[in-house]
């Protein structure tokens, strides 16, 4: 996996996602963007995107418990940064996707690899 947060924005394309008043702190964000599902976590007023799928056993992630930065998938208990997509917890041993976020005009924004 890769974390496309670090990548030259011009590899980027920003997709309009809602506006920030649709994720208040502490709350999370599910949506599928090219075929992608995508969670977006709003963590004291941090945006954060990740892949919405653990790499140990391609079961949903975003309705796991947040613990400080990492998400704990519900199934096995595999834990991710949602900062970098990288796994920080057995049995997950590969990283997954985190995706760049940024606010335009109110708005929430999810960078996704340009075909």
């Amino acid at each position: 996996m890769f974390n496309y947060a670090t990548i030259d924005e011009s590899k980027i394309e920003f997709v309009e996602i809602a506006p920030v008043s649709e994720l208040p702190n502490g709350e999370r964000l599910f949506v599928d963007l090219s075929d992608r599902p995508i969670v977006i976590f709003n963590i004291a007023g941090q945006l954060f995107a990740i892949g919405d799928v653990c790499s140990h056993d391609d079961g949903p992630l975003g309705d796991g418990l947040l613990e400080d930065h990492n998400i704990v998938c519900p199934r096995h208990g595999a834990e991710f940064d949602v900062r970098t997509g990288k796994a920080m917890a057995m049995p997950a041993v590969i990283d997954i996707p985190a995706y760049p976020v940024k606010l335009v005009d109110g708005n929430i924004f999810v960078g996704i690899p340009k075909v």
